[in-house]
């Protein structure tokens, strides 16, 4: 038996209330401002919310207007849903961007004439032929179980539903056929609802609903809120931090991570723009039927153009020896921030869409279109 295990999270985990906030405080900006430099990290607690980091642009924007948005559609609106917004104290922290960076990452400016890259590290892209989308089958469904046990709450459907939740998802690929070995679903509900209820509903609303049954067996395991109640939920019940799902974020524990987040961040970071853009470069090469699977890494230094190094791993899958298959990515895909920034069109405001069930596997964003790497 083989299985690897991927886990979700809802929009109202307070962790990705953290990301969405972050990010939608990068989108208002960059809707009046596609130049502006932005780097927001939210922590947010029972009574507390914290903006802080370096923006730098000419845009008017009201934070605490954002924050109360994003808040509002989540659906914590009062301390029974795991937030009390009415006693909530919004504190801010902004500062602009540090000249050294911005002479580096800004054209013209610094040593280097080009666009350079905000900072230094190591970025990762994945993509795998397991399912339609490229991605790997245990984050696939488990993003899938986490995104509509929000759509059922938010719909009406469980209406005792509250924002927190997980997801958690074992695959078991020593057969054939991959399967679902063990399904795990956390959800917050209120306190006036049976256990017996919750776990009737979630089944068959959720689990048996949207989940192809050519991936469940009798052997499939399930378990629903393991601790029998989750009642006290949110972030009444714990803090959330921009950046500490990365792993949710990406491939699901699949494939390598640099170690740097996304959300918050505008396109000329690197970690975030440049993740992207592995992304479409190792799906580019799967739709190309050249792997089955495939990792980017590229890296960078600081305030330069060029990457230090590009790395490309098919993991014995690829059609070609990955040395061939590097000069054809190196020939086909440019990995200058400016580049990268023009040709997946990054100055726009998509970003808190990316906040919610992953940055990855969703049609809609310009890094999940692939690219004919042998044009005729």
């Amino acid at each position: 038996m083989s299985l690897f295990t991927s886990e979700s999270v809802t929009i109202g985990h307070p962790d990705k209330v953290a990301d969405q906030i972050s990010d939608a405080v990068l989108d208002d900006i960059i809707k009046k401002d596609p130049s502006a430099r932005v780097a927001c990290e939210v922590m947010i607690s029972s009574d507390v919310l914290l903006v802080a980091g370096e923006i730098t642009t000419d845009a008017e924007y009201d934070i605490d207007s954002i924050c109360y948005s994003v808040l509002d559609r989540i659906g914590y609106t009062t301390a029974e849903s795991g937030l009390d917004v009415k006693n909530l104290r919004i504190i801010k922290s902004i500062k602009q961007q540090s000249p050294d960076i911005s002479a580096g990452v800004t054209a013209g400016e610094g040593l280097h004439k080009e666009q350079g890259a905000g900072d230094q590290g190591m970025m990762f892209g994945y993509a795998t032929s397991e399912t339609h989308e490229l991605m790997p089958m245990s984050i696939s469904i488990a993003h899938l179980l986490t995104h509509q046990l929000s759509a059922l709450r938010l719909m009406g459907v469980i209406p005792y539903l509250r924002p927190d939740g997980k997801s958690q998802v074992t695959i078991d690929d020593s057969g054939d056929v991959p399967i679902i070995d063990t399904i795990v679903i956390s959800a917050q509900h209120s306190p006036d609802v049976s256990f017996s209820q919750i776990e009737s509903d979630i089944k068959s609303e959720l689990i048996y609903k949207y989940i192809d049954k050519d991936f469940l067996s009798n052997d499939t395991k399930i378990y629903i809120n393991p601790t029998g109640s989750f009642s006290i939920g949110g972030p009444i019940a714990d803090v959330g931090l921009t950046g500490r799902k990365i792993i949710v974020d990406t491939y699901g524990g699949h494939g390598r991570h640099g170690g740097g987040a996304f959300s918050g961040k505008d396109p000329s970071k690197v970690d975030r723009s440049a993740s992207y853009y592995c992304r479409y470069v190792a799906k580019s090469i799967v739709n190309a039927g050249l792997a089955q699977r495939c990792e980017i890494q590229v890296s960078y230094a600081i305030g330069m153009s060029k990457p230090v190094s590009i790395y490309i791993n098919t993991f014995g899958t690829g059609s070609i020896p990955d040395i061939e298959l590097q000069n054809i990515v190196s020939t086909n895909f440019d990995f200058t921030p400016a580049s990268i920034i023009s040709e997946l069109d990054l100055k726009k405001p998509i970003y808190q869409m990316t906040a919610m069930n992953g940055h990855f596997g969703k049609p809609f964003f310009s890094w999940e279109k692939t690219k004919d790497i042998f044009p005729h």
